[in-house]
């Protein structure tokens, strides 16, 4: 099974004064009431294996209200092997350690992946596309070296592109340079986060026809720099954005950013031909969204050759029969999970029997 997380301890992190709990290497299920402090442990368990938290927090919001400094822990044990997980938050700042060691946020997905489903995740397919590009890039960020390096510096360079446009007369020589390394960095970026992508869509292929029942989904990378593009090697990547940046550069004057790249682009649903976003019920919107999820874990699977950690925050009441099967079906697959509920009942007898289950509130 590799890696699972035997124990997590908690001190001064979020509403928690001090809390330790142990994990079963299948199913640990947190139940408590509202605000007793699940999703904290949720957030916990995916700083340390993700090195960011989907609620995006300053570190100050970590940090309990009144104690100067926040820690969380985590001890990762299998193969044979023990990893030492550890986040320190004191003095607005975040430091992770592995066996004691200093390491950069970005290198801790090295050690064990995780994949996170939120109740916000299930209206996934009909929010707005900067959504779905943050769900492709948060995989990313742990599937593939190097890509939180890459989205970052293509971030940085846009937004300094997008300073010199604000400015009252923009040096022309500047941004031409600023569009040289947008178009560099921009083509480097996507082209990981396509290769990405042709691994996961026909995975959430199979996974959606499982789930509904017959139904054809397909995933389509729509490319603010034309369909053709996603066909394009890295360099040819450069060479298209860089001609798309001078094309647009009169608009993007005008408007004051930068109108292409990799940031404007989005992911499209298609069930049965159509547009899920436009035409798919909300339970087809939800199948989607599940199968994604049973993608990632896949090739979470693939690329450490072990199964990741499956954190489920509050989504079971959310699910009909159908995708809690499908969500329990995950579970029975070799997968170490942790799930937050209000109500047990939501579970069978049979996951319950074999779960660990940690009351809370």
């Amino acid at each position: 099974m590799g890696l699972a997380v035997k124990g997590l301890h908690m001190d001064d992190f979020r509403n928690s004064e001090s809390r330790s709990i142990e994990l079963s290497r299948r199913t640990t299920v947190l139940v408590g009431p509202n605000a007793s402090g699940k999703t904290n442990t949720v957030e916990a368990l995916q700083m340390l294996t993700a090195g960011y938290s989907f609620r995006r927090p300053q570190p100050r919001q970590l940090v309990r209200e009144g104690a100067a400094a926040a820690r969380i822990e985590a001890r990762l044990e299998g193969d044979g092997r023990v990893v030492d997980m550890r986040c320190d938050v004191a003095q607005g700042r975040r430091q992770f350690f592995r066996n004691g060691k200093k390491c950069h946020a970005t290198d801790v997905p090295g050690t064990l992946l995780s994949v996170l489903f939120t109740p916000d995740d299930l209206a996934l397919v009909k929010r707005g596309a900067s959504v779905r590009r943050e769900e492709l890039d948060g995989f990313g960020r742990q599937a593939a070296a190097g890509y939180s390096r890459l989205l970052a510096a293509y971030t940085r360079a846009v937004e300094q592109r997008n300073r010199l446009l604000r400015e009252e007369r923009p040096d022309p020589g500047l941004l031409d340079a600023w569009d040289a390394s947008v178009a560099v960095g921009g083509a480097a970026l996507l082209h990981s986060r396509l290769r990405l992508f042709s691994r996961l869509a026909p995975k959430v292929a199979e996974a959606y026809a499982q789930i509904s029942g017959g139904e054809s989904l397909s995933c389509e990378y729509v490319c603010s720099l034309g369909n053709a593009a996603v066909e394009l090697d890295r360099d040819s990547l450069a060479e298209r954005f860089g001609a798309a940046l001078a094309a647009a550069r009169l608009d993007d004057l005008r408007r004051q950013q930068t109108t292409v790249g990799p940031h404007r682009d989005d992911v499209s649903f298609l069930i049965d031909g159509r547009d899920a976003r436009a035409f798919a019920s909300q339970g087809q919107q939800r199948s989607a969204v599940l199968a994604l999820k049973m993608a990632e874990t896949s090739i979470a699977e693939e690329v450490t050759g072990s199964r990741p950690l499956l954190l489920l925050d509050d989504v079971m009441s959310e699910l009909d029969a159908a995708r809690c099967d499908a969500v329990v079906g995950m579970l029975l697959a070799d997968t170490q999970a942790v799930i937050t509920t209000t109500n047990l009942g939501y579970f069978s007898d049979g996951v319950l029997c074999g779960a660990e289950v940690v009351s809370y509130g």
